[in-house]
């Protein structure tokens, strides 16, 4: 039998943990910043240019690492999160929900019958040991830690409904949609928007869920550490290699 999911322990017990973002799709840079410290790394699905194949080179090449890793996969599909479990992934960031009602189903796609829908392939799978771990199937379900991103004024709406579905570890508030959504498309430090995302943090933690957020702005980052969200990352690690040989080459041309 595996270790147990430390990340999802750590996380329903409240610790404050800091994530770091890989976008760069690489599994090479992926072990560069695995090693940097972070308590979580998310391996980016959505926006960044990963398919299945380069989040598995990913998911191996941070193993040896004490950071645990999070997918986030473009979509809440159940095929596409049944082949995530397979290969490995135990921590799943779902982009876009906007209901209870897709919550549930979520939960029903990271959990093996009668419990849930996902299709069962462990024979196959990394995620058993490729069958060297015969105990698998009695302990997958427990293992996974969900975490949902809510990130529009129609899923805020829906955020106490979304939060108290058995099953969901964590509510992760999308800053830069959630802008967009009031209106203000590229200002996610609208007082507005602020005043949801605060509010946002107060509403999950009552629902006895772990709130999530990214802030690449070290001060706001902070801010929301204040406002009570305990797994918050910290940095991208494309936002940081453009910043930092802008700033280089920039020195250099003076």
């Amino acid at each position: 039998m595996p270790p147990e999911n430390g990340f999802k322990t750590a996380l329903t017990q409240g610790d404050t943990l800091y994530g770091f973002w890989l976008a760069l799709a690489d599994a090479y840079s992926a072990e560069v910043c695995a090693g940097a410290g972070f308590d979580w790394l998310l391996i980016d699905g959505e926006h960044a240019p990963n398919d299945v194949r380069s989040t598995l080179s990913q998911l191996q090449a941070v193993a040896p690492y004490p950071s645990a890793p999070v997918v986030r996969p473009p979509v809440g599909d159940p095929v596409l999160i049944k082949q995530l479990l397979d290969i490995g992934a135990r921590n799943l960031l779902v982009p876009m929900v906007e209901t209870a009602a897709q919550a549930r189903e979520l939960v029903a796609a990271t959990r093996y019958p009668p419990r849930g829908i996902r299709g069962v392939g462990s024979a196959l799978a990394r995620a058993s040991g490729f069958s060297r771990d015969a105990e698998y199937l009695k302990h997958a379900d427990e293992d996974v830690c969900l975490l949902l991103q809510v990130e529009s004024a129609s899923a805020l709406a829906a955020l106490d409904d979304i939060s108290g579905v058995e099953g969901v570890d964590g509510v992760f508030i999308g800053p830069a949609d959630l802008a967009a959504s009031f209106g203000h498309l590229g200002n996610p430090g609208h007082p507005d928007v602020q005043a949801a995302i605060q509010q946002a943090a107060a509403r999950i933690r009552a629902a006895g869920k772990a709130a999530g957020i990214l802030a690449t702005d070290e001060a706001v980052a902070r801010t929301y550490l204040e406002w009570g969200y305990t797994f918050v990352a910290v940095g991208v690690d494309v936002t940081l290699l453009a910043r930092v040989t802008t700033q280089l080459a920039a020195r250099f041309r003076e």
